[in-house]
């Protein structure tokens, strides 16, 4: 006998072997999990698509793919469940849905904030309260004749009672805070108490639960004692001694600064399913220690939401939708098959709605003092169920309390109460009822949203010709922060009106401009509002609920926080966290609401390399920079599937709709800046501003907005007013400029309209024609009037403290009228010009005399029309020379980088741009058809050929309404 016979290899199977593989077997149960993974999540997630149409939670749409691929629908199918969805492989995916429902009841545990509750005590436990003993009253009284008609008699009626009352009384807290953050709820006093009487619902529900599967488990009455005397023991020494622990932990690892480490990580997951076995093994059910895990967890420095963004993605993706589809298979729509079963349905469902709902209005009507719109609204928000209720159904379920049929009936309640949510609320508590809280705290007495936009816009102060002192700058990207930077230091030079007025003091002691020019200065007041996308995570809802945490904790706010102390500039920050459809409507309504007279929103240009100026030779310096000199390796196959050039991305095409949509939505002054600046940029904080003038209203408010911005003794400014020599330039007869630029191309995507302006008559036309004359003369008449009152009285007139003030201003602002053909590219010669004085200023080069001229550039001519300006030219022609000599050595002391500021120019436009532009693009690179939308065609040409630092592109108010 030989005892060394060879062994044979078990068979591994596969497709290469002949067999299915998707045929079930325990040893290769991977297998067929995954394909029932993949089918469970792309259902899910095509149903979520439709479904955030109607602005539905994710968890609907994973219930409803469930009940799809269930007995329901697809389980109709010959073979398909017995194929797919095996009994046999029912553990396996009931183990992971499990492991995944603990982790997520750990991070509802995270989303829970006690202090809430302490903070609205008052007012929100009435509402709590009766959002419980009501429902769950009734909730046991429809138990009666459900328990007769479809509970099997061997189930206790105490035990189904329980499950029912539970399942009545039960609010969706994760679900309520989404619907919350979506619908911009959580800041008036409705959300907060609907937050504050959500969580402490939250919290009773599953200790009531809790209850209910201690009393299921235990074989007598004694015993249900001890495991109630043991659940309480266990969780005072989770929320006592563990907490600490939690705590000291965090502050050990330096979890609280740095977010958690590898080791708190660890110790965290130990006490999840640690808290979740002991749970467990006494009679409880394991979510219920998980739960508990998530309370302990420090909320100091942003902890609980960093520890949520480390594990929300995995819970997301695929541990919840297996647990609801779970639930769908379980469901079978097809046992409600007759009138009876239907009719007990929508008893239950008409019940649960009329329990929840009329018991929180009550309470909320005349407990806590909300009228009966707010009070309404209460009672919808708190009776959505959503995955709450479905996770305390399938407890039953597993128990054997619930029936199959009785299941089924109680998830169609749950979802048609979840979905009627949203709409219900919209319909009931729209935005002009809406009553927000104060930046103190909830004081419940300020004025609604409604009342408020009307006062305000009764006290609208965006007119042309005042002084700007309130500004909402949006900070999104930290590419972006140095852009806002650059331009809010523009608008408020407060810093440097100590260090001016000396100055300015000792040559003209009785200057009337510095005084005005200081409480200017102290009254502008910049709103820092930080935007960010409100995505499926939870964490993005943790964070809108943590609002004030966020505003301290922020890096990007705490940069810019810091910028204004150091500038003595007043920032006031705010936070909006929505979807990103919405992003461009809540900037316009937080301007609106804060009486804001401009929002400036930065951008970054696609084509932008900030090293390149640095990368360029030094005799190449004054070369204007080529974008896209090496042009990258381009996919043939984009022309088809792109729909922009080689030089827009997709982030330039979303940022770029983004932007489209806050020009076209919104009801005030609007400033883009462009950033163009590079890493070699000179040391010096003076500015000089190149404003290329053509007219309508939108170049009307960027000349408006320079002559402000050159009170700064430190900014300089060239305004330069471009008219075609010849109007008949072959090409561009055939339609005129406004009938160009009236509207804009529309948008590859409808959901991110343009400007829309309206039809430009002859009436407007020739008011916009008048208007711009009126404030060109009003301008750039100044300095020789001001040179004439200075020289024709005499020296102790009380004028001579104007003059003086306004012989500084005059040596900082220059005007020039040109006349061309391209005028477009005349206006870049011009600025190309400047720059490269500027340079050569830098290097000590400057000399005397005239602006270089290029291209086709005219000098200035001043014509004197009349006896008083020939006089006016006879009084200074011995004093030009000198004066000239003074000024442009002021400019030169005083010019720095160049900073080109222009009107958007969609409407009303004096000139039409797009045949020099598709020249300049040939030139110096394409730029995508969405950005040149974003910018207009002026902007385009400037941003094309990169010659200045930055670009300020306005757009002047339509008076256009967002509601």
């Amino acid at each position: 006998m030989n005892i060394f016979q060879k062994r044979a290899a078990a068979e591994q199977g596969g497709l290469l072997s002949g067999k299915d593989p998707t045929e079930f077997h325990p040893d290769h149960a991977i297998r067929l999990w995954i394909i029932q993974v993949g089918i469970i999540i792309c259902t899910a997630n095509l149903l979520g698509l439709g479904l955030r149409k109607l602005r539905q939670p994710k968890v609907i749409a994973e219930v409803l793919g469930g009940i799809i691929l269930g007995p329901t629908a697809m389980g109709q199918i010959p073979g398909f469940t017995e194929h797919v969805f095996p009994q046999d492989s029912r553990p396996y995916l009931n183990l992971v849905a499990t492991i995944g429902l603990c982790l997520f009841l750990f991070l509802v545990g995270l989303e829970i904030d006690a202090g809430v509750i302490k903070r609205n005590a008052r007012l929100s436990a009435t509402v709590a309260l009766a959002g419980m003993v009501v429902p769950f009253g009734l909730g046991a009284g429809i138990a009666v004749p459900v328990y007769k008609r479809f509970i099997p008699e061997d189930v206790e009626f105490t035990h189904f009672m329980l499950f029912t009352g539970v399942a009545y009384s039960i609010t969706a807290f994760p679900v309520l805070c989404r619907i919350l953050t979506e619908l911009k709820l959580l800041d008036t006093t409705v959300g907060i108490v609907v937050l504050s009487a959500g969580v402490g619902n939250d919290i009773i529900g599953w200790v009531l639960l809790a209850l209910s599967v201690a009393l299921v488990n235990a074989g007598s009455g004694l015993t249900a004692l001890y495991i109630l005397l043991v659940s309480i023991g266990w969780t005072l020494f989770i929320l006592f001694p563990v907490r600490w622990a939690m705590k000291w932990l965090a502050k050990v690892t330096g979890s609280i600064e740095s977010g958690p480490s590898v080791f708190f990580m660890t110790g965290t997951i130990v006490v999840l399913f640690g808290s979740s076995y002991f749970t467990d093994i006494i009679g409880v059910h394991a979510i219920f220690g998980a739960f508990l895990a998530g309370l302990v967890v420090p909320r100091e420095g942003g902890l609980a939401i960093a520890l949520t963004e480390k594990l929300e993605d995995m819970v997301a993706i695929i541990f919840l939708p297996l647990y609801f589809t779970l639930s769908g298979l379980s469901t079978d729509l097809t046992l409600l098959n007759d009138g009876i079963t239907w009719g007990f349905t929508i008893a239950i469902i008409v019940t649960a709605f009329i329990a929840k709902f009329g018991g929180c209005l009550i309470a909320a009507h005349y407990f806590a003092g909300f009228n009966w719109r707010e009070a309404s609204t209460i009672g919808s928000l708190m009776s959505c169920k959503g995955l709450v209720e479905l996770i305390v159904l399938n407890v039953g379920l597993q128990a054997n309390i619930l029936s199959q049929r009785v299941f089924s009936m109680f998830v169609l309640e749950a979802l048609v109460l979840t979905f009627m949510t949203t709409p219900l609320v919209t319909w009931l508590y729209p935005p002009q009822f809406r009553v927000r809280t104060s930046a103190t705290g909830a004081n419940f007495n300020n004025v609604a949203d409604g009342e408020a936009g009307d006062k305000r816009r009764q006290q609208q102060r965006s007119r042309d010709g005042e002084y700007k002192t309130r500004f909402t700058v949006v900070l999104d990207k930290f590419e972006h922060l140095s852009g806002m930077m650059a331009l809010t230091q523009l608008i408020n030079p407060s810093v440097l009106v100590s260090a001016w007025s000396e100055e300015e003091r000792a040559r003209h002691p009785s200057s009337n401009s510095i005084r005005s020019f200081a409480q200017n200065a102290s009254q502008v007041v910049v709103e820092a509002l930080r935007v960010m996308e409100l995505s499926d995570r939870v964490s993005a809802v943790m964070k809108s609920s943590a609002a004030e945490s966020i505003l301290r904790s922020d890096p990007l706010l705490s940069v810019f926080r810091m910028f204004g102390v150091l500038n003595d500039i007043k920032i006031i920050p705010s936070l909006a966290v929505v979807k990103h459809d919405e992003l461009a409507y809540s900037i316009v309504e937080h301007a609106r609401n804060n009486d804001s007279d401009m929002i400036m929103i930065p951008w970054v240009p696609p084509v932008h390399n900030p090293h390149e100026s640095a990368a360029k030779p030094a005799d190449a310096s004054m070369a204007p920079p080529t974008p896209g000199a090496k042009p990258p390796t381009t996919n043939p196959f984009d022309m088809l599937f792109k729909s922009g050039g080689p030089n827009e991305n997709s982030d330039s095409v979303i940022h770029s709709q983004f932007v489209r949509a806050v020009f076209s939505q919104a009801t005030t002054d609007v400033a883009l800046y462009v950033d163009q600046s590079t890493f070699d940029a000179a040391a010096n904080s003076a500015q000089h501003l190149f404003v290329p003038f053509f007219g309508g209203p939108d170049d009307r408010a960027a000349l408006e907005l320079v002559m402000q911005l050159c009170e700064n003794p430190r900014v300089t400014a060239t305004i330069i007013r471009i008219s075609k020599r010849d109007p008949d330039v072959e090409g561009m007869a055939s339609k005129s400029p406004e009938e160009v630029n009236a509207l804009t191309i529309a948008s590859t995507i409808q959901d991110y309209p343009d400007t829309y302006y309206g039809q430009a008559t002859t009436e407007t036309r020739l008011q916009s024609d008048t208007a711009d004359n009126v404030i060109w003369a009003k301008y750039a008449q100044l300095p020789r009037r001001n040179r004439k009152d200075s020289l024709l009285a005499a020296p102790t007139d009380a004028l001579s403290s104007k003059s003086s003030s306004n012989s500084s201003f005059e040596s900082r602002v220059e005007f020039k009228e040109i006349g061309s053909h391209v005028p477009l590219l005349t206006a870049i010669n011009e600025a190309k010009a400047h720059a490269e004085r500027s340079s050569q200023e830098d290097h000590g080069e400057e000399k005397d005399g005239d602006a270089v001229q290029s291209g086709d550039v005219e000098p200035n001519s001043e014509k004197y029309s009349n006896g008083d300006e020939i006089q006016e030219a006879e009084l200074v022609r011995t004093r030009s020379k000198s004066s000239r000599k003074s000024a442009n050595k002021q400019r030169a002391k005083n010019r720095g980088r160049l900073i080109v500021v222009t009107g958007r120019s969609r409407r009303l436009a004096v000139e039409d741009h797009r045949r020099e532009l598709r020249e300049l693009l040939d030139e110096y690179g394409q730029l995508g058809p969405e950005v040149r939308k974003a910018l207009g065609d002026v902007a385009s040409g400037f941003v094309a050929t990169g010659i200045a630092s930055g670009i300020v592109v306005l757009q002047a108010a339509a008076g256009a309404s967002i509601d």
